[in-house]
């Protein structure tokens, strides 16, 4: 029987992103296939981080090419992010745990291009006024990540409605980010 990678790497990734200490064993048996097999397509736990890194990667700029970030007002192209983004958010939340990702010469170009597409977004929105200029947009890009790494979170766990996902994260996001009127 052939073994479908991308079944294996989005099954590691559900059960990753539920618990993150989850065993190669664990894996193989969600997966349906042997730990050898699971090893003769990743030859270790590293191995398997590193692929659904890219599985990751590649679910972020598909969700960036949704969101088509130059169109309407920065606020709107937000919106349009976090919506598209939402079904890889419990991958992403696992993988911005994962230091060995971000630490090093091994780091991924990816995410750098990732980082630019959406710094590029905030940076807009302070250019046309309509977000703060004393927040940068490298601090809005992590502020972002680290809203959709706790909001899959609070789904997974139950704390968190599904359908509130999108709202809750850009309300805070944008309530924070929008530049207030001085008086």
């Amino acid at each position: 029987m052939a073994v479908d990678p991308d079944h294996v790497l989005r099954t590691a990734a559900a059960l990753l992103t539920r618990k993150s200490t989850a065993t190669m064993d664990e894996v193989a048996k969600a997966a349906g296939i042997s730990r050898a097999t699971l090893h003769r397509h990743f030859a270790g736990r590293d191995a398997l981080v590193r692929a659904l890194e890219s599985l990751g990667i590649a679910e972020c700029e598909a969700a960036l090419d949704a969101a088509r970030l130059d169109e309407g007002t920065a606020s709107e192209a937000v919106r349009r992010l976090v919506g598209a983004i939402e079904p890889a958010a419990g991958l992403l939340g696992f993988l911005y745990t994962e230091n060995q990702l971000f630490e090093g010469e091994e780091q991924n170009a990816g995410w750098t291009l990732i980082d630019d597409r959406i710094s590029a977004l905030f940076r807009r929105g302070q250019l046309s006024g309509e977000f703060r200029i004393d927040l940068t947009p490298a601090w809005l890009t992590e502020a972002l990540y680290g809203l959709l790494a706790s909001g899959a979170w609070m789904v997974q766990s139950g704390k968190g409605a599904p359908k509130d996902f999108q709202h809750m994260i850009v309300e805070l996001l944008l309530g924070g980010a929008l530049r207030r009127e001085e008086s």
